[in-house]
């Protein structure tokens, strides 16, 4: 799909950071786009940003229910009858902890959002963009930390990073050999630290799903930035704007792979391939900090 005016595109975890971004880069680029969010806040504060940007409209969605993803996809073709483009995109993470001090809610919470959020995505918008018999596109944004190589001490958040890399693999095979005209793509944010609101994902978290066990206070993005400085390390944040216009460059190249400076990660797979075939831990001992 190389042009995206008049195509109708889906964007969950739409409101704030990454998401914000690919809807104004999608809305620039002719597309009618539609905002799955679980924050009616920000997603009030984004519909009126990009109010006069172009078509756009928002639909308060929790993509960790089914029920709710589905609800998404009846005011979709109800609004515009097509999703050409659909980025399963919302994501949270946990705390960082051994895998035996996480909790069960963490688990629970954190997969719910990250893997049943892109499988609900998929499951209600798939087959009738399959049924439609255009040509479209679906694009699971992952993690280099669980795509690639996941952080040792974060086991809840990596996991689930690994298994939408998993599905994305499974699901672009799948559309192929089922002759589809849709392609999926796994998404890798990259090319820096990025300054999103998966840092203080706590705002969102159901108080059901509440953690069981106390922790130490999660760390702020300015609090990384002022320790980082202390420290004098030198940071380079990626501009999140330029970000998804590369995401969608990729869409349009047909990548199936979307991650900036893609040849490190080809470095980092080969060495975990190496260790791997000497039956040894993939992770380098020497890499992991201290909590």
């Amino acid at each position: 799909m190389k042009d995206f005016a008049g195509k109708v595109a889906v964007v969950t975890g739409g409101a704030s950071g990454i998401g914000r971004s690919l809807v104004k880069e999608l809305l620039a680029a002719g597309a009618k786009v539609v905002i799955g969010d679980v924050e009616q806040k920000a997603l009030d504060r984004v519909l009126d940003e990009f109010s006069g940007a172009g078509e756009v409209i928002g639909v308060v969605t929790d993509v960790s229910k089914a029920d709710s993803v589905n609800a998404l996809a009846e005011k979709v073709y109800d609004t515009f009858g097509a999703c050409h483009l659909l980025f399963n995109n919302a994501g949270v993470a946990a705390p960082s902890a051994n895998v035996w001090e996480t909790t069960e809610n963490d688990w629970k919470w954190v997969h719910g959002v990250n893997v049943l959020g892109v499988v609900h995505g998929i499951q209600a918008f798939v087959p009738r963009m399959i049924a439609a018999g255009e040509e479209g596109h679906v694009i699971n944004t992952s993690s280099g930390d669980g795509g690639i190589s996941p952080l040792p001490y974060q086991s809840v958040y990596a996991s689930s990073k690994a298994a939408v890399s998993c599905i994305s693999e499974c699901l672009a095979a799948q559309l192929q050999s089922e002759g589809t005209k849709l392609a999926a793509s796994v998404f890798y944010p990259s090319g820096g630290l990025l300054d999103t609101g998966i840092w203080t994902t706590d705002r969102n978290r159901p108080k059901e799903l509440a953690r069981e066990k106390p922790t130490a206070p999660v760390p702020t993005v300015q609090d990384f930035k002022v320790a980082a400085e202390k420290a004098g390390w030198d940071l380079h944040f990626q501009d999140l704007d330029e970000l998804a216009r590369y995401c969608l460059q990729g869409v349009r190249e047909q990548r199936f792979v979307i991650m900036i400076r893609v040849e490190e990660a080809e470095a980092t797979l080969l060495d975990r391939a190496a260790r791997i075939g000497r039956c040894e831990i993939p992770i380098d001992q020497a890499d992991i900090p201290q909590l």
